[in-house]
């Protein structure tokens, strides 16, 4: 109780002279008359000193403490502080001096004219204004004024040169045409503008499509907008649904309208935008892709797969998704395994379980050579075979992959070993199978004893091997390093650039340059060092060139041509005889991509031409007439199918 009265008094200490202190609880109120202190008051007296204060505190307590002893009921002491100070009250005077000043300011600023009074006498007049709640008066005395200003400039503005002006310099700007158009449209939403005109609604709808369309096809036509054409395309798309949903109510013939106008303009451009689309979901899906989550990251590819439902040309997204799949997957760049398999159920429910088969064996190939991996090593233990060397081996099938063209290059003789182990291994699990070693997909760990520390440097194989020639010299030329190692010359000259040249340098070349030359020299740096030690050093990688796209369209177009002689056939054999016309919008209905009334002739020639179908020479229009030959049924089906498994 005694440190409760110290607190009481040290508080009471600390408060100035127009405070009213309340020192009893409520119990004890009742007691004490409940007055307000006024100045003559010697709780409230200005020149009561601090021993008086201290006095009063302790006769205070005191009562507190006996009463507490008669009443077992009581609470502790509180202490409550009011501020009673008097507000200083705005004299009306002053305030009409101060609106008189603000309003002249005002027009000041709108006449660009000087002003007759100091500026800090106005900074004060707006602070007192403020302070004594009158804001909100002040705002509407400001709005006012500039509306007066304002009717005052657009009534001078009505002659035809001053429409032409506010059409030029006002009316033009983006966030004025903006909120213009959000106006109107808001405004035939609620009003129901369209209803009230005969075929208004169709002839708005008409304007809405080519609008789409002339938009669109600016986006899809420009070269130069291949980088952000994806991402132009999400956003137009979502500011004309928030404008469907928000002005036309959900209207089904403008959300026709729109789907009808994306279909028609994304296609004017065949394969790009199926190629770019492709390139987008990489980029979004790569491991180094930090700026979404996964919730985010999974909208997204929902947006996305909209888009992609306007393109007639899947095959060609096919072509491009697996490649880069294949290098997300074997390279480790995969951002998350869930977000890649969410995107393959998409893309599933979208084209159905044909199309992504072979993408959903390619995650099959990789869990399988996870689980074949402690298999093959307990079977080295078993054999007591010797390991110094860790290695993990990916059994990929050709059927699933995209096409790899294998190097004969020069492996150490460990290496070699290594491989002969695993072979025998699978082999004798898999008979009849053959593997075929892809160097150009290999990464080691090479362990480096540079004179400085000993390093760990993770590269490809082609880097190792280049690597691996300086344990005999310290110096090497570029021919003989070709010829040492097997590397073909665009890929070694691409690994020489990446050891010499780039960031990590542990090889240094004679003379300096960005690029490799026949008569380049190669050297050991032997006073190498960094300060980490796992270090990695990445191959330099071979842009996409024009040709290199121009060649994955060409093999897409390969598979195309299967795709159309089956068609045919399968027409022809149904049908037995049919004029060409016939023929050729039968095939049309059967294809899912756009293909040229000249191409699709010359698929027709070359089946004359093997003899898989003939012209009927009983009509007299026999040159329009096809008709399938039954006698070669079994022959089209055998070489068909063998042709699909070989590609």
């Amino acid at each position: 109780m005694q440190s409760s009265c110290q607190e009481s008094q040290s508080k009471v200490e600390n408060q100035t002279g127009d405070n009213l202190i309340h020192l009893l609880p409520n119990q004890l109120q009742p007691s004490v008359s409940k007055r307000r202190l006024v100045a003559d008051d010697p709780f409230h007296s200005p020149s009561l000193t601090k021993k008086g204060k201290t006095d009063i505190v302790q006769t205070a307590s005191n009562i507190a403490l006996n009463m507490s002893t008669n009443q077992a009921s009581v609470k502790s002491t509180k202490l409550s502080v009011k501020n009673f100070k008097a507000k200083t009250r705005l004299p009306d005077t002053g305030r009409d001096e101060w609106w008189n000043q603000l309003r002249e300011a005002v027009r000041a600023i709108h006449n660009r004219c000087p002003i007759s009074y100091n500026r800090e006498d106005l900074h004060k007049a707006v602070g007192h204004m403020c302070a004594h709640s009158l804001s909100p008066r002040l705002y509407n005395e400001l709005k006012t004024q500039c509306e007066e200003f304002t009717k005052a400039v657009v009534d001078r503005l009505k002659g035809d040169m001053g429409l032409d002006l506010f059409r030029k310099h006002i009316a033009s700007e983006e966030i004025v045409e903006r909120k213009t158009i959000d106006g109107l449209l808001a405004l035939i939403s609620r009003e129901s503008l369209l209803r009230k005109v005969d075929g208004g609604s169709d002839q708005l709808c008409k304007r809405f499509s080519a609008y789409i369309q002339d938009h669109g096809t600016s986006l899809v036509m420009d070269t130069e907008r291949d980088k952000t054409m994806v991402t132009e395309l999400l956003d137009f798309k979502s500011k004309l649904d928030t404008m469907i949903e928000i002005s036309f109510s959900q209207d089904p013939k403008f959300i026709n309208a729109e789907r009808a106008s994306f279909e028609t303009f994304i296609n004017r451009r065949t394969n790009k935008p199926a190629e770019l689309i492709a390139k987008y979901i990489d980029m979004k899906l790569r491991a180094g892709n930090k700026e979404a989550t996964d919730e985010e990251l999974d909208k997204i590819l929902d947006k996305i797969m909209v888009i992609f439902r306007f393109i007639q040309g899947k095959d060609v997204f096919e072509a491009f998704y697996k490649k880069d799949l294949a290098k997300r997957l074997l390279v480790g760049r995969s951002a998350s395994v869930d977000a890649e398999m969410s995107m393959l159920l998409k893309l599933k429910q979208e084209c159905g379980a044909g199309f992504t088969s072979k993408l959903e064996g390619m995650f099959k190939d990789i869990e399988h050579s996870k689980e074949l991996m402690p298999h093959y090593k307990q079977h080295l233990s078993n054999q007591q075979m010797s390991h110094n060397m860790d290695m993990t081996v990916n059994v990929l099938m050709t059927s699933n992959w995209p096409t790899y063209h294998p190097m004969d290059v020069v492996m150490p003789e460990i290496m070699i070993s290594y491989q002969k182990y695993f072979q025998q291994f699978y082999l004798s699990k898999h008979s009849g199978r053959k593997l075929q070693w892809i160097a150009t997909l290999g990464h080691c760990v090479v362990a480096a004893n540079f004179p400085l520390g000993k390093k760990d440097i993770v590269v490809s194989l082609l880097q190792t091997l280049v690597l691996l020639q300086f344990n005999k010299e310290d110096e090497i030329g570029f021919k003989d390093l070709m010829q040492r190692t097997g590397i073909d010359d665009a890929d070694l000259r691409r690994t020489l650039q990446s050891l010499a040249c780039g960031k990590v340098r542990v090889l240094q070349k004679k003379p300096k340059g960005k690029d490799v030359e026949d008569h380049d020299v190669f050297t050991y740096v032997s006073d190498f060092k960094h300060k980490q030690f796992h270090i990695k050093i990445n191959q330099v990688q071979m842009k996409e060139t024009l040709e290199e796209n121009v060649n994955t369209t060409e093999r897409v177009f390969q598979d195309r041509q299967y795709q159309i002689d089956a068609a045919i056939v399968r027409i022809m054999k149904t049908r037995k005889t049919l004029s060409h016309a016939l023929l050729v919008s039968a095939v049309y209905e059967q294809l899912k991509f756009p293909i040229k009334p000249s191409d699709l002739k010359k698929r027709m020639e070359s089946l004359i031409d093997r003899d898989y179908m003939e012209r009927d020479e009983d009509d007299p229009s026999f040159d329009k007439l096809r008709r399938f030959r039954n006698d070669f049924t079994q022959e089209f089906k055998g070489v068909l199918i063998s042709e699909v498994v070989h590609i």
